[in-house]
This record gives structure tokens, sequence and C-alpha cells, in this order.
């Protein structure tokens, strides 16, 4: 076994890793994308992004998460049921000896990184992979360290990312060849049977999720930027709905793209990077992720392009819609170099309504907000899980309910506590369907989107009449700059007015159905701020 790169003193062995093949430490982009290529990994667009292909995974498998149920006091806070399945120490350490022996003899890439721009809550991990490209993309999406701090590295999460080996259902406890293992007791991740690099960041914030609620923070799946004025925002949304895009403002200071604790000091970025959807990517509407994807050293997956030419059709979802770039924060010219910003005046929650009902900007109440933060309604888009291949509407709690390893009202009740002491305004964003449902309508045109969320930034809502909607009680500005009126009502874009009126109210049903899980844990004015079905 031979090493290479900056090696900390903690070695490999600590995790059970013995009898390895070549050890690249904490290699730099340059160095990665040289192994990529003479492995065989990825090809070079003409701008130096690596394009790779993940093969059968382009997206989560949320089915083959797992939590190790350890026996200990700490299987008491977990959220135990779909999102959370259960999975044996037995188990665990079947899956563990296969990862260990498996990597015996092979070549394995190593990042010490971090989590968690926050000196005060900042979390040492590491990323031990058998493909480069995988270790470009942690690098690329964790906080890098200076290079003196590498040999003194101890990680407190480990994840060993094996893509190409299976897992047996029969004999190993889990639903398929994939699994994505989450031990909080040894603080160890296990990854197999799927190269989609999403399942890295997420586990890794799905460890946040664990810890940080613990320390009387809120860990956010959201995205967060900063204005001149030191104003914060905040986009609240799963994956498609416009985290990402919409964050990134020429005007603003990019904190973070996706996710975020807010402390009592303020809101901070748990990552170091981005991880942008890029089907459709315009240069035009999107230009700075679009300048961020055509860097050298960024990790494009399942993009198409031209075999003679190397160029991208950022059009073609032949492979998947959900086309990815990963990138550092660093290719954002107007990020926030600290990672940390103060408290939020806005937050956003996003939405892509795929029936086409819900109005494209209101204000909600604070009872509205925890009704819609714990609903986290939207539609998953195509690509972005196994099997979805057109969008389907589903409730996700808090915007995020895939990465909660804890109930969700722990989540919710710091979110009520911290917009009650901060007062801030939050904001229902719908960026899907306006004049009828998927297949009829269209989807909202995203300079009215960027338009009224800079009307709601720069105050200039606070003296615009609201009208309540009908069916959802929700505050619809009348008017607002640079938009034009009758769309901010949806009902005045449908051609077909009672159509409208029965797909809201079937929406309707479907808010109560998903809220009968809370309504137990909720106070009496939160449950009477959703909508309700009318009797005839």
């Amino acid at each position: 076994m031979q090493m290479f790169g900056v090696a900390s003193e903690y070695g490999l062995e600590n995790h059970g890793l013995h009898n390895l093949g070549n050890v690249y430490w904490n290699l730099p982009p340059a160095l990665l994308v040289e192994h990529v290529v003479r492995r065989g990994e990825g090809e070079l667009s003409p701008d130096g992004a690596v394009m790779v292909k993940t093969g059968h995974h382009t997206g989560r498998s949320p089915n083959d998460k797992f939590v190790v149920r350890t026996g200990t006091a700490s299987d008491e806070k977990i959220w135990w049921g779909k999102v959370n399945q259960p999975l044996s120490v037995e188990n665990f350490e079947k899956l563990y000896q296969k990862c260990i022996a498996y990597l015996q003899g092979r070549d394995v890439f190593v990042q010490d990184m971090c989590a968690g721009a926050h000196p005060g809550y900042r979390l040492p991990i590491r990323v031990v992979s058998e493909k480069a490209w995988a270790s470009l993309f942690a690098h690329d999406l964790f906080i890098r360290l200076p290079a003196d701090q590498l040999p003194k590295h101890i990680p407190s999460f480990t994840v060993i990312h094996c893509p190409s080996l299976q897992a047996n259902p029969a004999t190993d406890g889990v639903t398929s060849g994939t699994f994505i293992v989450l031990n909080f007791e040894r603080r160890m991740i296990l990854i197999g049977g799927s190269a989609y690099a999403g399942e890295i960041k997420k586990s890794i914030f799905s460890v946040m999720n664990y810890l940080l609620p613990l320390q009387g923070v809120l860990s956010m799946h959201c995205s967060a930027n900063v204005g001149a004025s030191g104003d914060v925002a905040l986009f609240f949304g799963l994956s498609g709905t416009g985290k990402t895009t919409l964050s990134s403002d020429p005007e603003r200071q990019l904190i973070g793209d996706d996710e975020h604790g807010w402390s009592d000091e303020g809101v901070f970025n748990v990552e170091g990077g981005c991880y942008a959807k890029t089907i459709r990517l315009d240069k035009k509407l999107e230009p700075i992720i679009w300048a961020a994807t055509h860097r050298f050293g960024a990790v494009l997956e399942n993009v198409v392009y031209d075999a003679s030419s190397r160029e991208i059709d950022f059009d073609d979802e032949s492979l998947t819609e959900n086309t990815r770039g990963a990138y550092p924060i660093t290719s954002v010219p107007n990020h926030v170099p600290e990672g940390y910003a103060g408290h939020p005046l806005n937050i956003f929650f996003l939405t892509a309504d795929a029936f086409g009902v819900l109005p494209p900007l209101a204000r909600l109440t604070s009872e509205q907000a925890m009704y819609y933060f714990l609903s986290g309604y939207t539609s998953k888009l195509a690509g972005t899980e196994r099997g979805i291949t057109e969008p389907q509407a589903t409730f996700s709690t808090c915007f995020g309910a895939p990465f909660l390893p804890l109930h969700p009202n722990t989540y919710a009740e710091l979110l009520g506590q911290k917009i009650a002491k901060h007062q801030a305004v939050v904001w229902l964003v719908n960026t899907g369907w306006t004049g009828g449902p998927y297949g009829v309508g269209s989807r909202f045109k995203l300079p009215y989107t960027r338009a009224m969320i800079r009307a709601a930034l720069t105050h200039q809502l606070n003296h615009v009449k609201f009208v309540q909607d009908a069916h959802f009680g929700l505050w619809i500005p009348e008017s607002c700059p640079d938009v034009p009126s009758e769309v901010l009502n949806p009902q005045n874009t449908w051609q077909d007015k009672q159509a409208y009126h029965q797909q809201a109210q079937g929406l309707v049903g479907r808010f109560e159905k998903n809220f009968a899980q809370f309504a137990e844990s909720v106070s009496s004015a939160v449950l009477a701020a959703g909508p309700h079905v009318k009797l005839n």
C-alpha cells in the first residue's frame, strides 16, 4: 500500500480498513480530475468540468436508507418509520464487513473536511470512496480545510462509499442491493449499490439534522442569501422547487444553496458547495449557475453531451431529468466567504404545485407558517427519486422529511420559536403550475417569481392590499411590481373556473388528510390555520 497526498495521522485502520491498494489523501481538484480521466470514470467538458454517469441510480433511493437501532438511549430520539427504517446492529456489522472486504486491494480516495461553517457547530467528517470523482464531489460540496490542519484531522463521522458493492437482501436485512446506513453510535455511514453522489451529501445532512437540534440549533433544508443591509432570507423547498435558482441572486450574497443551521447567532451554511439541478439550464435566466457549472473541477452528473465535441446539451433529459452540477461555493462570485450571517427577516416556503391552484405568492400568518412547514407540500419532480417520471403531489414535512432523524415537531417548534423571537415574515411561493394542472397549465415564469421575491425583500409589498383566498385562507397581494396582476390569483388564470374550484377542493382534502398525523400535537390555532374542505 502506497499513500499519496496529505494524510491524516488518524489513519484508515481506525475505521477497520486494511490491506488497501493506493490511498490518495486529500488530493486537490487538478489531481482528482487526472485520476478520473485516467481511470475512465468520466470525461471532461470543454471547460474542464468532470462529466460522469451514475448508471441505474440517477436520484436518491429513499427506500434503501436505514438507521441502526443500537439499543442505546439514542434510539428514543429517532423518528422511526418509513423515513428512518431500523437496521439491526448485526446486519450493520455484516454490511460493514462486506465494505471492508470489498475495499481490500483497491485504491481509495480520502477527503478530510467539515460540515458546518460556524466554528461553534462544525463537524469534522471523512469521506472514503473507491471513486476519484466521488472524492472530487466531496471536495466541492463540503467545507475544505487548510493544508496545515489536515495531518491532525480526526473525523467525528466517516462515510465509507462503495457504489459498486451490492448488498444481499436475503441476508443483510435490506430491501435491495442498495444500502445507505447511518450508525449514530459508531459515527459511521455506509453507502453501497448507488453511484448517485447526492447520497453522500444527504447522509451528512441527516447527521447534522440529528446533532444540531440537540444543541438548540434549527437545522434546515433551505438556501440562504443576504442583502447589502444585512437582511437574510431563507428559501425552503424540496429538490426542483427553486432553492438554488432563487437564492442565486446577483444583487445579494449567497450564504449557501441547500443546508443551513439557525443558531442564537444567526444562520450558517452546513456545506461548502452547491448541488444544482441543471436540466434546461438557461445562461440568460441563471447566469451564476451556468458559469459555475462551466468551470474546471465542477462535477456534472448524467448530463448529455456530444461525443466528439463534448459540448453539453442541458435540454436533453434522455438519461434523467435529475441532471446535476456540483461546484464549490467559491465559484459563486457573490458568496459570503465566512458562510454565516445574521437572523432572517424573510422566509420563503417554495412549493411546485402540480395542481395549479396555489397562488404564486402569499403572506402567511404565524399559525399558517407552522401549518405549511409541517405539511411541506410540493410535487416530487421527475428524476429526483427512483421511479418518478412526472410530477407527483407529495407532503414532505419541514420540506425535508427524508433527511429528518428526529420527530418533525422538534424542528417545527424550533422554527416557531425563532420566527417569533426575530419577527421574520413568512411567504408561500408556488413555483409550479398555473392556468391548470400539470399537463394542462404551464410552469410559472421564473422572471415573475424573481420579481415577487424581490418585492418582498425590498418591502414593496408593505403597503399593498392583500385579499384572502377562499379555499386555502392564504393572503394574496392584489398587485406586485413587474408582475401582471391577473396572475397573482390562480383562479384568474384558469379558463374553466369550475374545474379550478374542484381541483382546489381536491388539494384541500389532501392537506386535511395529511395533517391528521399532527392534529393532536399542535395548538388549535395552528390546526385552524390550515385549509378545510367545504361541505355542500
